[in-house]
């Protein structure tokens, strides 16, 4: 059974013309204990398919199910407790939660400060300077965004979602981040990751692409399908090239 299914979703938003179509008529299936890049043009509903997943947004049609239930109506909360964990482009602060906190709630236990530190340090973070730390703004985007993944990985869920993760983000660290969801796709049996992104290099760890195009699923298949036409023609996913830094990008 696959984890996570998408039948003819479809997702549309108030306009001055009346209505517009964001996400139309998406199948999508992604099976247990795999790691999917899904990547695409700018505006061509990435971060929009991201978001229908986790329940930030609910489809206008069509239906999700995760394990064969359908979550289409259900809230954040519920699908987190559901075991779908989301790492946002921008994460969230937090004012008066330590980064220690935040890692027990992720986990859902009472994680030892050890436990912890591993977590952060997977990440590419000093665990000793920032284990008690406040989730404020004293922290860089950056380190956000670090702590954030730290807190899904610690979570374990079934299905962890990760919108532009190498966003503010240095070279050493985006290096760490790659073993990290190498090591991830190891350590949670039956569990599958979701990475949007452009970034070359994720996509070459892929076991699977998904390429979004004006809001539907152009091509979706294993890597080594995929990942040749995207890396040989400016036009492969509708208007986007490399640049010097192996990313895609809108021309």
């Amino acid at each position: 059974m696959s984890i996570l299914e998408m039948e003819h979703v479809g997702f549309k938003v108030p306009s001055e013309q009346g209505e517009r179509e964001i996400i139309r008529d998406v199948n999508l299936a992604l099976e247990p204990g795999r790691l999917v890049v899904v990547t695409g043009p700018n505006g061509g509903g990435k971060s929009t398919l991201a978001r229908l997943i986790a329940g930030i947004a609910i489809p206008t049609a069509g239906r999700i199910l995760l394990d064969g239930e359908d979550i289409t109506g259900k809230s954040v909360t519920e699908r987190a407790r559901a075991g779908i964990g989301f790492a946002f482009q921008q994460p969230v602060r937090f004012k008066g939660i330590r980064v220690l906190d935040l890692l027990r709630l992720a986990a859902g236990k009472e994680l030892s400060v050890s436990d912890a530190c591993e977590y952060l340090s997977a990440v590419g973070l000093c665990a000793r300077d920032y284990i008690h730390r406040e989730v404020n703004a004293s922290l860089s985007g950056g380190e956000l965004k670090r702590i954030e993944i730290a807190t899904v990985f610690a979570r374990g869920v079934r299905l962890s979602i990760f919108d532009e993760p190498e966003a503010g983000i240095d070279l050493w660290s985006f290096q760490n981040l790659i073993r990290l969801f190498k090591e991830m796709r190891g350590n949670i049996p039956g569990g599958t990751i979701m990475i949007i992104s452009h970034q070359e290099r994720l996509m070459d760890i892929a076991d699977e692409i998904v390429v979004m195009k004006d809001g539907g699923v152009d091509r979706h298949g294993p890597k080594d399908d995929i990942l040749p036409g995207l890396a040989g023609s400016p036009l492969a996913i509708g208007g986007c090239c490399k640049n010097g830094q192996g990313r895609l990008t809108k021309c």
